[in-house]
């Protein structure tokens, strides 16, 4: 068997990839469902919308390899996906839920941003110069989307400041009662040096 290649690296990275940009693709559509806040819904069609063209430059690629376009599953896309469609089911709906969503959202976004990045590199290794534009030209957009999605974060954040999370009464009862447990076990040390 050959050995394999930074070339079989790259066209197994992009199988990878190009499974993943169609399972996000998939996921961006529920989530634009799903998102209570107008800036988030527009910025999630959005991005549902680039994706269709990152698909495009995917294929592309596959062209520049002389390769016909091919997904191999992704199984750390279908573990953000899972976890999205999870987080759905309970935040749905909720004060919470649009903070929820751009957290998935962005942990979708930062692995395709890893991607992209190292597919770039690898292109520019193996001289695939026109195979490099493409996929900068995403990881760029993926970057831009991932800092959008932070801006409406911040935003969400701010008009929920005065909220109060479930159970801070609970919260201080068990902080009271750990620095007392703590305080009594520093003086546990105190008193038996004093004893000797």
């Amino acid at each position: 068997m050959p050995e394999k290649t930074l070339k079989d690296a790259f066209y197994e990275t992009l199988k990878d990839v190009y499974y993943a940009e169609k399972a996000g693709l998939r996921s961006l559509k529920k989530a634009v469902k799903a998102a209570q806040s107008d800036d988030l819904k527009a910025a999630l069609s959005e991005h549902a919308e680039q994706s269709q063209h990152q698909v495009e430059r995917l294929m592309q690629v596959f062209e520049i390899l002389g390769k016909s376009a091919r997904a191999k599953t992704c199984e750390a896309m279908q573990g953000l996906t899972a976890e999205m469609e999870e987080d759905l089911e309970d935040f749905g709906g909720t004060e919470a839920g649009d903070d929820v969503l751009i957290g998935c959202a962005q942990a979708v976004e930062h692995y395709e941003i890893a991607r992209y990045g190292v597919l770039k590199t690898w292109a520019r290794k193996l001289g695939l110069s026109d195979a490099e534009s493409l996929l900068a030209e995403t990881l760029e957009e993926e970057k831009a989307s991932d800092e959008k999605l932070t801006q409406i974060a911040e935003g969400l954040m701010a008009s929920g400041e005065d909220e109060e999370p479930e159970g801070d009464e609970d919260e201080a009862k068990e902080d009271a009662e750990a620095k007392e447990e703590l305080g009594e076990a520093q003086e546990k040390p105190k008193a038996r040096a004093k004893k000797r």
